[in-house]
């Protein structure tokens, strides 16, 4: 928006000088991107007129005239300007003056007549008006005034860049109510009579799209004087607001634009057959446009059209045939609410951007229509005669905008501007705003003004009074960083560690997805329904993954079929297990699963090929759980599971909780898998395996162990595992280690049972121990074991 200082003057008039008031409507949020003299700097320049005129007696172009400014006597000077004639009143560069670009102007001779000064053209005053010749003023302009006084030109124009939801400010109206605001200064709109009809002239109106065109108003005056001249104060106002003026219809309509913020069109009525009908376009509809061009339409345009024909692309611009011309006498004023979704992103389709469609696409006021009617209407009348008759217009009420009441905390306030302004301040600005203002327990209720229809949710309004309160108004304070550190416990085991670990073991991490085949999550876990998506990506990702093991082994699948002989994989992720007593029905846990397959080594001509086998991952995953040190407490039972190999698979257990499984996949799931050979498969809770005991230091022993080894004979199904175990859980504190060495049937065991070779390493931090002691301690161990599983040394 860009308007001249002195015009919002005329409005509201704050005691702050240009610089100040640029940085107050910077500050409010409305950057200043320019503020520019309106014109160059000159002086010495006085309004005259042209009393005598005549040919130069040697140059054709040039005219000898006698100018009158005021003084006791006429200036000769000579001019070249072809519109340069007898009576008219003039810019003149008297003696002495100095122009822009530092012209001084002297007494001369040209072709030997005297020139005692210049008659001027706006260029030559650096004024960006587009003319041919000297500049003509109005006839009662007084001799001898200074022209930078006559045409108020000490004086500048304040372009501001406006974000696209202040639209309310795309207009001196607008920018002089937040002047006003910003400045508690009283805002005086300019006075003028409403036009009362004097014909009964009327024309029907119709809408035929209510939603796009909720107001149309249109009004009929007859016999004006289209060839009259605006006068040069709105010539001047509309310059400095950057428009170029053209002829009075079409400079009153864009006054009122700029004055009131109502764009408005006025048409030839004789050019209108019927009535006006606000309606969508029909596909292809063709218009040409006042540019000339032709636009072929879209059913999503709103057009104003008579009963034959498309007049106009409403809000955006005028039809070419129904435009006023220099033989127009009648015209039909519009004034109309255009919702702005029917006008966005629809002048830009049409490659078409003007000041009306840029005001209609923000929004507009939906009360200012009546009143920017009377105010053409006034204008035109004014300048250039004729007699209006009623205004006519239909709405649909439903369809206008309603005015929003917004709540406004006083916490939330308090809170988002960091600074506690005082009830009353609030309850002031948001007044002066327009709001209808009420307090409440909480804090405030404000009924949003038709012009600011941005206002909406409360974060509106704390926007609204902390840039009228002004931020600088605001004192700095050090921001406070209420931080408190995340918990983090000793014990926790993290994920990446375990994750590198089994990277250095020659596994690769695979990321699968959480939806998987029905069908073959069902070979894995038969017993239980997953959850089905209802809008799934494919038929074979419709299902909720229960286990992680169905993506690993079609990855595998996927790998052999590639040529890859070693394959070892794992993967940290979600299942996701239907529980009607968990949130929303689903119980998610983390799981760990990895699988091997293929050759045990890479092939190397001193190692044997060999295929991996159950122990192979069982080593694996053993080493995992020895990062928790606390490995002891993991034990593996044999057991059954669906989709693992009967015998060669066991479930891991902890706290006699079974938390995991592992074992070789069923040579039938082999089959229905595509699997290429032997593939064994852990999976387990993570939440059973992320925690880590905290070492603690004690006393390394300086006295020498012994080694003792025993073999025990018991019966077959006992575990191997337990019975070492319980080596360590006798009362002999001496007993540090036990490990078996070696498990025999056969030739000297009866049979159905097993002999159990086992290391025992005895040690005391006390003292080197004596025969009578390893032998007591030994002796203990087997007592133990034969009273829980049976056993006798072996013979």
């Amino acid at each position: 928006m860009k308007f001249s200082e002195s015009w919002l003057r005329e409005w509201v008039s704050p005691a702050v000088n240009s610089e100040e008031l640029a940085h107050q409507i910077t500050m409010a949020g409305l950057e200043v991107d320019d503020v520019e003299a309106v014109a160059g700097e000159f002086t010495g320049v006085v309004v005259g007129e042209v009393v005598e005129c005549g040919q130069h007696p040697d140059a054709d172009k040039l005219r000898v005239t006698k100018v009158n400014v005021g003084g006791e006597e006429l200036l000769d000077i000579v001019c070249g300007a072809s519109n340069c004639r007898l009576g008219i009143k003039v810019a003149v560069a008297t003696v002495g003056a100095v122009l822009p670009g530092d012209f001084k102007i002297k007494k001369a001779k040209l072709r030997g007549q005297p020139s005692h000064g210049m008659l001027c053209s706006f260029t030559e005053l650096g004024i960006n008006v587009e003319s041919d010749g000297i500049m003509e003023l109005p006839a009662d302009a007084v001799l001898g005034t200074d022209f930078r006084e006559f045409l108020s030109l000490n004086d500048v124009t304040i372009d501001v860049d406006l974000t696209a939801n202040r639209a309310d400010c795309l207009s001196l109206k607008g920018m002089a109510r937040e002047v006003g605001v910003l400045n508690r200064a009283e805002v005086t709109e300019p006075a003028f009579e409403n036009v009362a009809p004097s014909i009964d002239d009327k024309i029907s109106v119709a809408i035929e799209a209510p939603t796009a065109c909720p107001r149309y108003l249109g009004r009929v005056v007859r016999n004006v004087n289209v060839k009259a001249t605006s006068p040069l104060w709105m010539q001047e106002k509309l310059r400095r607001s950057g428009i170029r003026s053209i002829d009075p219809i079409v400079d009153i309509t864009n006054y009122v634009m700029l004055e009131q913020g109502q764009p408005m069109h006025a048409f030839d009525l004789s050019k209108v057959e019927g009535g006006i009908v606000a309606r969508m376009a029909k596909q292809g509809e063709k218009l040409v446009l006042l540019d000339g061009n032709e636009a072929e339409l879209n059913d999503n345009t709103l057009v104003i059209a008579d009963h034959n024909k498309a007049l106009a692309i409403a809000g955006i611009f005028g039809g070419e045939f129904s435009g006023v011309t220099g033989e127009t006498t009648d015209v039909l004023l519009e004034a109309a609410f255009f919702a702005p979704d029917a006008i966005r992103g629809r002048a830009r389709s049409y490659g078409l951007h003007t000041d009306s469609s840029h005001r209609f696409e923000r929004g507009v006021d939906s009360n200012l229509q009546y009143h920017a009617m009377e105010r053409a209407t006034q204008l035109l009348i004014e300048i250039c005669g004729g007699e209006a008759g009623e205004i006519v217009g239909q709405e649909s009420e439903e369809n206008l905008p309603k005015a929003k009441t917004i709540a406004l905390r006083r916490t939330k306030l308090d809170r988002l501007l960091g600074h506690a302004i005082s009830c009353d301040d609030v309850v002031e600005i948001l007044t002066r705003l327009g709001c209808e203002v009420e307090t409440t327990e909480a804090g405030w209720t404000a009924k949003a003004p038709s012009w600011r229809f941005d206002m909406a949710i409360e974060e509106d309004l704390v926007e609204e009074v902390g840039r009228i309160f002004g931020y600088d108004n605001i004192p700095n304070q050090a921001p406070q960083a209420h931080l408190t550190m995340n918990e983090y416990k000793e014990a926790n085991q993290p994920l990446k560690r375990v994750r590198d670990l089994l990277v250095d073991r020659g596994y690769h991490e695979a990321i699968t997805y959480s939806f998987v085949e029905p069908a073959q999550q069902a070979l894995i876990v038969p017993d239980v329904e997953p959850l089905i998506l209802p809008h799934p990506i494919s038929a074979d990702m419709s299902a909720m993954r229960l286990s992680l093991w169905t993506g690993l082994l079609n990855t595998v699948v996927y790998n052999q079929k590639r040529q890859q002989p070693r394959v070892r994989l794992f993967e940290a992720g979600l299942r996701f297990i239907p529980e009607a007593s968990a949130e929303n029905g689903m119980r998610q846990e983390m799981m760990l699963a990895g699988l091997i397959a293929g050759a045990r080594s890479e092939e190397h001509w001193d190692i044997a090929t060999n295929t991996v086998d159950f122990f192979d991952l069982k080593g694996d995953l053993e080493a995992v759980l020895e990062l928790t040190a606390n490995e002891l407490a993991y034990s593996f039972k044999a057991s059954k599971h669906p989709a693992l190999h009967p015998g060669q698979s066991a479930a891991i257990e902890v706290d006699g909780k079974i938390i995991g499984h592992i074992g070789t996949v069923h040579p039938e799931l082999e089959r229905k898998f595509g699997l290429n050979g032997r593939t064994i498969v852990f999976e387990i809770e993570w939440a059973a395996i992320n925690q880590r005991v905290i070492p603690e230091a004690v006393a390394i022993s300086k006295f020498p162990a012994n080694r003792r080894d025993i073999a025990v004979i018991v019966a077959e199904e006992v575990e191997s595992e337990a019975v070492v175990r319980a080596c360590l859980k006798t009362d002999n504190t001496l007993i540090t280690a036990s490990k078996l060495f070696d498990l025999y049937k056969g030739k000297g065991v009866e049979e159905g049972k097993k002999s159990l070779a086992i290391a025992l390493t005895l040690q005391s931090t006390e003292r080197t121990l004596e025969e009578s002691d390893i032998s007591e301690a030994v002796a203990a161990v087997v007592a133990t074991l034969g009273e829980h599983f049976g056993a006798h040394l072996r013979d």
